[in-house]
């Protein structure tokens, strides 16, 4: 989009990087707005099969992603910004677990306003053309995050910064703008395979042409497993997903370099719905909607996260969880019945193991 604002001055990217500290970002780098060397290993990774049913990453757009100026023709630099949800909060065990970045508001919201003040106040000082970039966007944001500086691509493929870990939302301003880029660090995974020996589902895979020499087999994660795959899950890899009732943390909470993440009180990030497995059970199709409305939840929709739920409860084998598997195992739905079948079956099949 086009701006009418006074004539062009020069920008720093000192200036440029202060401003988005200001506006609330804990990581902030740029890079040129030019084609990502690292295109091709990501059309190996569609090419293999890697992005499972996800059609956004493999259809006409997966083509989009080989130049950013396909997203804005006059873009010259990337202004790469991280932003952290790490809240601290623990975990009760034996409690379904939800992916910390989906404990409070979604994020595409939180990160656009931040984004916003961003180009307001770049708009003070310069004219330039710009686009807001969340990952719904088409651009490889974490290679472009790399040679910005932000961090290095993991073996679980996460970006790791040195000082402050992984547990960052990433954002990109594409700017018409020309400024100074920033240099991508260097690879400080060595011989570390903690998230490799942690992955129940043995998602992470070797591939030559990956960073580090890995990549994510989406088909096998969990994350993909309980948000993105829209069908029934495979039954090999159910028992696998444990208490894992929506998106996976493991790779990250096993990292190394996470130990001493800091953590950030951002009221959007904060947990904002208490998890009731056994209560959730009996929402119907609106009231899921209305509940998660402004919640990263909402992504699985209605049949995804009961066949979640259903799964989960048989993993978790409570008493306490018959009832509300019983209900679903009558529900109309036909994923949804099947795997609270299925989960039943688990409590039949040995009831002495029932806690």
């Amino acid at each position: 989009m086009s701006n009418s604002y006074p004539e062009r001055v020069s920008i720093t990217s000192a200036e440029v990087k202060a401003i988005a500290r200001e506006a609330g970002f804990e990581l902030a780098g740029i890079t040129p707005a030019i084609p990502s060397p690292h295109f091709a290993r990501y059309q190996t990774w569609v090419e293999r099969g890697m992005a499972g049913k996800m059609g956004y990453l493999t259809d006409r757009r997966a083509e989009v992603r080989a130049d950013p100026r396909n997203l804005l023709a006059s873009a010259q630099s990337i202004l790469c910004l991280g932003k952290l949800y790490n809240t601290g909060h623990g975990r009760q065990p034996n409690e379904p677990i939800v992916s910390r970045y989906a404990w409070g508001r979604d994020y595409h919201e939180v990160l656009r306003e931040g984004m916003v003040e961003v180009v307001t106040r770049l708009q003070a000082l310069a004219t330039f053309d710009y686009k807001i970039c969340i990952d719904t966007a088409p651009l490889l944001e974490r290679s472009y995050a790399r040679a910005a500086g932000l961090g290095w691509i993991g073996k679980n493929t996460c970006l790791i910064n040195q000082d402050q870990g992984s547990w960052f939302f990433l954002g990109e301003l594409l700017l018409s703008m020309e400024i100074q880029p920033d240099e991508p660090p260097p690879d400080r995974c060595g011989t570390c395979t903690r998230c490799i020996e942690a992955c129940p589902t043995a998602a992470i895979v070797t591939s030559e042409e990956a960073f580090g020499g890995y990549m994510v087999d989406s088909e096998r994660c969990i994350s993909y497993l309980t948000i993105e795959l829209k069908g029934p899950i495979p039954q090999h890899l159910r028992p696998e997903l444990g208490a894992h009732v929506f998106g996976c943390d493991i790779c990250q909470d096993v990292c190394p370099w996470n130990s001493r993440a800091p953590f950030t009180d951002h009221p959007g990030f904060q947990p904002s719905i208490a998890f009731d497995a056994s209560k959730f059970s009996y929402l119907t199709s609106d009231e899921i909607r209305l509940t998660f409305r402004e919640s990263p939840l909402s992504r699985a929709k209605y049949t995804g996260f009961l066949r979640n739920v259903a799964t989960v409860m048989g993993n978790l084998k409570r008493e306490e969880f018959r009832i509300p598997l019983q209900h679903l195992s009558e529900s109309s739905d036909p994923i949804v019945k099947e795997h609270a079948l299925w989960s039943l079956e688990k409590f039949d099949s040995d009831p002495g193991d029932l806690p």
